[in-house]
C-alpha cells in the first residue's frame, strides 16, 4: 500500500486482457485504486462521471481508439495521460505527446517501468523542476502569472486550466518571452526530442493552448518558418 494519505486514482484502457489484468495487479499492488477498461469508450463514459488522477491509453482499441480519446479528453480536461503502444517510432512518440499525452511507454514494457513513470508524472505535478530556470520566482506577461513552485497558471486571479504538456511549453516561452523561440529549440528543451525530427510537432500544442488562453491577454504568434513568440492582446474575448 502507498504511503499517501489520499489514494490515487487510476484509469486503464487496453483491449488485450492479459496485459490489462497485469497492469492492475502492479498499480493496485504500488497502492493506487485501479480501473480497468477494455476499450477507450468505456474508460471515457467513468471519466465524465468521475474523473480519476491519471489515465493509462493503449492506441490500438476497437471503437476510439487512444489517440482519438487523448484529444478528447485534452478539450476540456489537464489529466495526466500516458500513451502505451507497439508503436515505437519517433514519429508515434512525438504523436502522442503533441496530441496531449504526458508520456509514452512502447510495449512490451516492465509494469515496473510503467509505476516509475506514473509516479514521476505525479512529482513533477507536485513539484517544481531543478534544471529549469528561476523556478523559485512567479513569472509574469500581459497579467498573466505562472507560479512553478504550485504549477499554477492565473490570469487576473483566476486559474487556467491547462495540461502537464501544455504548462511546459508555455513556461518555457514565459521565461524566453523576449525573443522568439524555434520549434527545434522546444522540442530539444520541453520534450528532450532530437532537433532532425518534423518540427510541426509542436503546432498541436499551440492550436490547443491558443484556444484556452482566448480569453485572456496573452498570444502566442507564429514566426514563420522559425517558431513562436509571446505578444500582448489589447483585448480578449469575454
Amino acid at each position: 500500500m502507498s504511503g499517501n494519505l489520499v489514494q490515487k486514482k487510476i484509469y486503464i484502457a487496453d483491449d488485450e486482457y492479459n496485459i490489462r489484468e497485469l497492469i492492475k495487479s502492479f498499480l493496485t499492488n504500488a497502492g493506487f485504486a485501479v480501473e480497468a477498461f477494455s476499450t477507450g469508450d468505456a474508460l471515457y463514459e467513468a471519466f465524465l462521471t468521475a474523473p480519476p488522477d491519471l489515465i493509462v491509453l493503449d492506441i490500438m482499441m476497437p471503437g476510439t481508439d487512444g489517440l482519438m480519446l487523448c484529444t478528447k479528453i485534452r478539450e476540456t480536461s489537464g489529466i495526466p495521460i500516458i500513451i502505451v503502444s507497439a508503436r515505437d517510432s519517433e514519429l508515434d512518440r512525438i504523436t502522442g505527446i503533441t496530441i496531449g499525452s504526458d508520456d509514452y511507454l512502447v510495449k512490451p514494457f516492465s509494469p515496473i517501468e510503467l509505476i516509475a513513470r506514473i509516479n514521476a508524472l505525479f512529482r513533477r505535478m507536485k513539484f517544481d523542476q531543478p534544471s529549469s530556470k528561476n523556478l523559485q520566482e512567479q513569472v509574469r506577461f500581459a497579467g498573466m502569472t505562472i507560479f512553478p513552485k504550485t504549477r499554477e497558471v492565473q490570469f487576473n486571479g483566476d486559474i487556467v486550466e491547462i495540461s502537464p504538456t501544455e504548462y511546459a511549453f508555455l513556461l518555457y516561452l514565459f521565461q524566453h518571452q523576449d525573443r522568439a523561440v524555434s520549434r527545434d529549440e522546444l522540442l530539444k528543451n520541453v520534450w528532450q526530442f532530437e532537433t532532425q525530427v518534423d518540427t510541426r510537432a509542436t503546432d498541436d500544442v499551440v492550436k490547443r493552448l491558443r484556444k484556452k488562453l482566448s480569453k485572456t491577454n496573452v498570444r502566442i504568434e507564429a514566426v514563420w518558418g522559425f517558431g513562436f513568440k509571446l505578444e500582448e492582446a489589447a483585448e480578449y474575448e469575454a
